[in-house]
C-alpha cells in the first residue's frame, strides 16, 4: 500500500484529504508545517508528499529535495508563477485548490506510477551492473569472471591493452568497457577496424593529412588518432597494419606525437590505446610481419577472451538472453527453446562464437511460427562442425606445433612442413630451436 504524507496548515483540508485518499486505498499521515514533518516523520518513509506551498514558518517547497520522495505541491491561488517555481525546484507536479477529486487522484496515480517505473529501472540497472559488469557481455564461467575482474582493475589506468580472442567473441565490447570504466569516459571512443581500410589509405585515415599531400587531398583532414585525443583509440585487427604504419603508431605510443601526411610538424595527442587481434602476434613477430617493439608496447596488459565453446554453462544462459532480446526487438511474444534445440546449442562447436549464436537465435525468432524454437530453425548445418584436423581447444599452439612436427617430419621435408603450418622455413627452424625439437 502506498503511503502519502499530507502537509497543510488547515485542519479541515487535512481531514478531507485523509478521508478521500484512504477511501482510494492509500495509507495517510498528516502534518501542519514543515517543522512538524521534520520532527515527527522521515519523508523517505513515504511514497509521496502532498504539500501546500504556503505554510506557517518555512514554505512547503523546503521539503523538495530533502529525500528521494516525490513532492506534489498544492496552491490556493492557482498561481502559474508559484507552480512553475515549485517545478523548477524539483516538484513532481502541482494541483490547485479547490480540488477536483478525480483530477487530484489522477495526478497522484501518475506520479506514483512514474516513481515505480524509476525504481524498477534502477533495480534492474543495479542488478545488471552487479551481475554483468561489462555491458552486453554475459558470463558466469570462471574465465569470464576473471576477465570482468581484470577489466575492473585495468580500466582506471592509462596502460595500453591488447585484447586477444577469436572472431565474434566480443573484443570491441571489452574495449568499450575499458573506456566506460576509465577517467576518459566523457572523452571520445574511436573504434577502427584496420582490416577494412585500403592499405594505401591507412596512414591518411589514422594520422590525417594536409591539403595537397597527395592526389585527391583537397582539404586538411584530422586523422582518427587525433579524433580520439583525450579518449580511447580502439584498433581492431591490428595485425593487418602495414609495417610502415606500425612504426608511426609506435611513435604515438612512445612520444605522444603524430605527424599528418604531408606535414613537417608533429602534433601532441593524448590517447589510450586498446588493440585487438585474433592472430598470434608472437609468431608474426618471428616471421618479421609485425614489429616486435610495437608488440611489447601494446601488451602492457593482455586480456584473453575465451571462445564460446569453452564457456560451458554460459552457452544456454547466453542463448536464452539473446532469444529474449530478439523477441523484444522483433516485437514477438516470448519464446523458448525446445529440449532438442537446447541440446543442439550445447553440442555445436560455434566457430563464429557469440556473433554466430546471436545470428542463429535471431533467425530462429523470425522463422518460428509459435512460442517454441525447434532445432532446425537455428540453421546449424552438419558441415559447419569443426574439421578433424582442427587442434583440440585445450591444446596450446606450442603443443600443437610440437605434435604436428613430430608426427609428420619423417615423411615431409622442411619446406613441406612449413607450408602445411603456414609459416616460413626460417620460422620453422626458429621454433624448433626454441622448443627443442630435433630434426629426424
Amino acid at each position: 500500500m502506498n503511503r502519502i504524507l499530507v502537509v497543510d496548515d488547515e485542519a479541515v483540508i487535512r481531514r478531507a484529504l485523509k478521508r478521500l485518499l484512504e477511501r482510494n486505498g492509500y495509507e495517510v499521515e498528516t502534518a501542519d508545517s514543515v517543522e512538524t514533518v521534520l520532527e515527527r516523520f522521515d519523508p523517505a518513509d513515504f511514497h509521496l508528499l502532498l504539500v501546500d506551498i504556503r505554510l506557517p514558518g518555512r514554505p512547503g517547497t523546503d521539503l523538495i529535495g530533502d529525500s528521494p520522495t516525490p513532492v506534489v505541491m498544492m496552491t490556493s491561488y492557482a498561481s502559474v508563477s508559484s507552480a512553475v517555481q515549485a517545478m523548477k525546484l524539483g516538484a513532481a507536479d502541482y494541483v490547485s485548490k479547490p480540488f477536483d477529486h478525480e483530477e487530484l487522484l489522477l495526478t497522484l496515480e501518475q506520479v506514483l506510477a512514474q516513481q515505480a517505473r524509476e525504481r524498477s529501472r534502477e533495480t534492474l540497472r543495479s542488478t545488471v551492473e552487479q551481475s554483468w559488469p561489462v555491458q552486453g557481455m554475459i558470463g558466469r564461467c570462471a574465465a569470464m569472471q576473471t576477465l570482468f575482474d581484470q577489466i575492473a582493475r585495468v580500466a582506471p589506468t592509462d596502460a595500453s591493452v591488447l585484447v586477444l580472442g577469436e572472431s565474434g567473441t566480443g573484443k570491441e565490447l571489452v574495449a568499450r568497457a575499458l573506456h566506460d570504466q576509465s577517467p576518459r569516459r566523457d572523452a571520445p571512443f574511436v573504434a577502427v577496424n584496420c582490416a577494412t581500410i585500403p592499405e594505401h589509405l591507412v596512414e591518411s585515415e589514422l594520422f590525417g593529412h594536409l591539403k595537397g599531400a597527395f592526389t585527391g587531398a583537397e582539404r586538411d583532414r584530422p586523422g582518427l588518432i587525433q579524433s580520439a585525443d583525450g579518449g580511447t583509440l580502439f584498433l581492431d585487427e591490428i595485425a593487418e597494419l602495414p609495417l610502415t604504419v606500425q612504426a608511426r603508431l609506435l611513435r604515438v605510443l612512445q612520444d605522444g606525437e603524430l605527424r599528418p601526411v604531408g606535414s613537417e610538424r608533429s602534433r601532441r595527442v593524448n590517447v589510450r590505446l586498446v588493440a585487438a587481434t585474433n592472430r598470434d602476434l608472437r609468431y608474426l613477430v618471428e616471421e618479421e610481419r609485425f614489429r616486435g617493439d610495437l608488440y611489447f608496447r601494446l601488451r602492457v596488459v593482455e586480456l584473453r577472451l575465451p571462445p564460446l565453446r569453452e564457456r560451458g554453462e554460459d552457452l544456454l544462459l547466453l542463448a536464452d538472453h539473446l532469444l529474449e532480446k530478439a523477441c523484444r526487438r522483433l516485437n514477438r511474444p516470448p519464446m523458448s527453446f525446445t529440449p532438442e534445440a537446447r541440446e543442439l546449442i550445447q553440442r555445436y562447436h560455434w566457430p563464429g562464437n557469440v556473433r554466430e549464436l546471436e545470428n542463429a537465435v535471431e533467425r530462429a525468432a523470425i522463422l518460428a511460427s509459435g512460442d517454441l524454437v525447434e532445432p532446425e530453425l537455428l540453421g546449424l548445418l552438419a558441415e559447419e562442425q569443426p574439421r578433424a584436423n582442427t587442434p583440440p581447444p585445450a591444446l596450446s599452439l606450442d603443443d600443437y606445433f610440437r605434435q604436428f612436427v613430430l608426427t609428420h617430419q619423417d615423411r615431409l621435408s622442411e619446406t613441406e612442413l612449413a607450408r602445411q603450418l603456414g609459416i616460413s622455413r626460417k620460422t620453422l627452424w626458429q621454433r624448433r630451436q626454441r622448443l627443442g625439437i630435433p630434426r629426424s
